[in-house]
């Protein structure tokens, strides 16, 4: 199900443009507009689900976790190390209500 107010549903419907790297019927990756990394993609679960906290469907997780993976190795900064994180609620940092997991690289980033 979308939430047709989620602005993440409007780009999986197509009502919103997007720079995809990578699509399924289940997932959709995205270079994020504000890069906070050389390289920033956002990946996103079709179905509009608020935050990992909500997320019920482990089969759908664990396809997340294969694309992450895939789409670090496509972009060539799954040798030099790479930072996958998602934000959850406001305190979290969550600006969009969508779930989606941000995956930064190619150069070195700060620990934390």
């Amino acid at each position: 199900m979308n939430d047709e107010n989620c602005i993440f549903c409007k780009i999986v419907k197509g009502e919103i443009p997007s720079t995809k790297v990578y699509e399924d019927d289940k997932v959709l990756a995205f270079k994020d507009i504000e890069p906070a990394a050389p390289v920033h993609i956002l990946v996103i679960p079709k179905v509009h689900v608020t935050s990992l906290l909500e997320l019920e469907d482990d089969e759908l997780l664990i396809h997340i976790n294969k694309v992450i993976k895939q789409v670090a190795r496509e972009q060539g900064i799954a040798e030099s190390g790479f930072r996958v994180l998602t934000n959850i609620g406001e305190n979290g940092g969550q600006a969009v209500k969508h779930l989606h997991f941000h995956i930064l690289g190619g150069a070195k980033l700060p620990a934390f």
